[in-house]
């Protein structure tokens, strides 16, 4: 769901209990029963772990009474229960037990009473509530506000007031990683923390110039998102507003931590969701804030009429979401667009660029006789597509149907058939949405450039989560590519440089390599004669298909490589997996078709 930051004109609503635990939630919590001797954690099917109490131990076997059914387990399934005064814990990091059963109870314990945010050590876990808690106003910021985390609960505005003390005091940039598997509220919680930032650096001056310019400066870094939303988000099967691109965020501060300014990259696109959509997924927000006629003069330019389904490309999978109001949407975009600063005729080309997407998927293309030679079927789309983008369509027919190319020092004219010319077709329309979406975030860089003496920034990264759909191919094998990097990446920075600190101080530690693990199914897409080496070399071959890029991938890897297995039976009604990739979040089986197709439409 699209969230926006607003300032509430009215007073905040009492947030204590979404905050803290009732005394009388305390009592209660003491008075559960608990045998240190007998009270433990055996597996279940349907909730994880159900808690159980221990009648005796034969051997390597236990003897649990749990739901009223008395059942033997192996030692090693058999796990402790933490003593009743940890019950809904802040700090797990604190648990006399830190086992799977134990974080796994204490997270829903917390969650179930309406506390979403559980710290482990270093880290925060955010559990998402899908629904939206009173805890983001003015005056929760207030409550945590030049705290230290332990004089307060858990929450993203600790971390976010942590990250920003420790700026002020050390002199050294800091960053956030927001992380976590498709859905799980990195964006939400991004956005938060951006607001965070925007009211903590917010000027105090009482020159009223200098104050309206910062007040200025707060809106434009938190009205990014409504652009970048409308824009790389949409509806997946898990998620009614997905990120479909991860992006670093930083906000600039003055040497008196007052804002100075911010700046976005973004990385990972996913540029086929332009084109294709799975049955219950959906394209880009901005297709169907452009068709809601929220804002009056766009249909009339752009061309558009007002049925979604003559727009093939985006109306492959649902064009409506129920938690989504495309109209309002599309009002919070084009206001975006305002504060920001693009002018009328910037609005006007954005729109222009996103509607000729939609208008490319119906330019169709036949076979001339019984040549191999492609033509247009009717240029009437053509045309309306040249128009929109400042071209000449007979021109564009042209160089689709029978593109130059250059061989040595001459150019040839190649001949396409329908297959290769709507590839092309489809290979552009998405350059131009990856291109008009990256100018985008140019643009609000140079809107966030205040002119202000930059002295020490934040970062923060929300990048794409990490997907196991019943469905996985391309797209997902890069994104959960990516996170295994970075999780590498994460584990180096937060562990291993940790222990080197211990042994710096000389304190008595066995060192334990927790980016190792990861390695060797990083390897098997890096290496030499790898994954994308593979692909890489069989998009080169024009004979080359889906068969023999799997052919070549199992012969190199399948019984060699740990992590690459072959995959489980598919669910009833779901295409049959190729392969398997053991990640570190889990086995994800992959559907290479299509796999060449796309490499080579990426490199056209």
């Amino acid at each position: 769901m699209p969230g926006h930051f607003v300032k509430s004109s009215g007073p905040d609503p009492d947030p204590t209990e979404f905050l803290f635990i009732s005394l009388e939630q305390k009592r209660m919590d003491q008075t559960k029963a608990y045998d240190p001797k007998k009270s433990c954690w055996v597996p279940d099917e349907k909730d994880g772990y159900v808690e159980g109490e221990i009648q005796g131990t034969k051997g390597d076997l236990v003897t649990v009474m749990a739901r009223g059914e008395s059942k033997n387990w192996k030692k090693e399934q058999v796990q402790q229960v933490n003593p009743p005064k940890f019950e809904k814990c802040e700090d797990m990091s604190n648990l006399t037990y830190l086992n799977d059963a134990s974080v796994l109870y204490n997270l829903k314990a917390r969650y179930i009473t309406k506390l979403i945010y559980t710290y482990s050590g270093l880290f925060c876990i955010a559990v998402n509530p899908y629904k939206r808690y009173p805890i983001y106003t003015n005056r929760v910021v207030k409550i945590y506000q030049g705290k230290r985390r332990n004089e307060v609960p858990p929450h993203i505005f600790a971390i976010s007031d942590g990250a920003y003390m420790n700026m002020l005091q050390v002199a050294e940039n800091q960053s956030m990683l927001i992380t976590g598997e498709s859905g799980a509220g990195k964006t939400e919680n991004t956005k938060k923390v951006l607001s965070y930032f925007a009211n903590v650096g917010a000027s105090s001056s009482s020159k009223k110039k200098e104050a309206a310019k910062n007040q200025n400066l707060e809106d434009q870094i938190i009205q990014t998102n409504p652009v970048l939303e409308a824009f790389g988000n949409a509806k997946t099967t898990r998620n009614d507003n997905s990120s479909r691109f991860g992006k670093f965020i930083r906000i600039h501060f003055q040497q008196s931590g007052k804002l100075s300014g911010g700046d976005i990259e973004v990385y990972l696109l996913e540029k086929a969701r332009v084109i294709s959509q799975q049955k219950l997924e959906r394209s880009y927000h901005i297709f169907y804030q452009l068709m809601s006629n929220q804002v009056k003069w766009i249909k009339p330019l752009c061309c558009l009429s007002d049925d979604i389904y003559e727009y093939h490309y985006v109306s492959q999978g649902k064009v409506t979401v129920p938690s989504i109001d495309d109209k309002e949407e599309m009002q919070f975009t084009d206001e975006a667009f305002d504060v920001l600063g693009f002018s009328k005729e910037d609005k006007e080309n954005v729109c222009k660029s996103t509607a000729a997407v939609m208008h490319f998927g119906e330019m169709k293309f036949k076979q001339r006789g019984r040549e191999e030679q492609a033509e247009p079927d009717g240029t009437e789309r053509g045309e309306i597509v040249g128009k929109l983008l400042g071209l000449d369509g007979h021109d564009m027919y042209n160089g689709l149907c029978k593109p130059k190319i250059k061989v040595g020092a001459e150019f040839v004219t190649q001949g396409r058939n329908v297959n290769q010319v709507n590839y092309s077709v489809g290979a552009l329309s998405k350059a131009i949405f990856d291109r008009m979406f990256k100018w985008l975030v140019k643009k609000c860089n140079i809107t966030l450039e205040t002119g202000l003496k930059r002295h020490s920034f934040i970062g923060v990264l929300d990048i794409a989560g990490f997907e196991i759909f019943d469905f996985n191919g391309f797209e997902q094998i890069c994104i959960n590519f990516c996170n295994e990097k970075l999780q590498q990446f994460f584990n180096h920075h937060m562990f291993v440089l940790e222990q080197e600190e211990y042994k710096r101080e000389g304190i008595d530690w066995v060192f334990v390599d927790f980016g190792m693990d990861l390695q060797a199914c990083i390897e098997l897409f890096e290496k030499p004669l790898g994954l994308l080496s593979i692909l890489e070399e069989e998009s080169m071959f024009p004979k080359a298909t889906d068969k023999s890029f799997e052919e070549k991938l199992k012969s190199n890897h399948l019984g060699k490589s740990a992590v690459l297995v072959k995959p489980k039976p598919p669910k009833p009604g779901c295409a049959e997996a190729h392969f398997a990739i053991v990640h570190y979040a889990g086995t994800v089986p992959y559907n290479i078709t299509g796999w060449l197709e796309k490499k080579q439409g990426s490199s056209q």
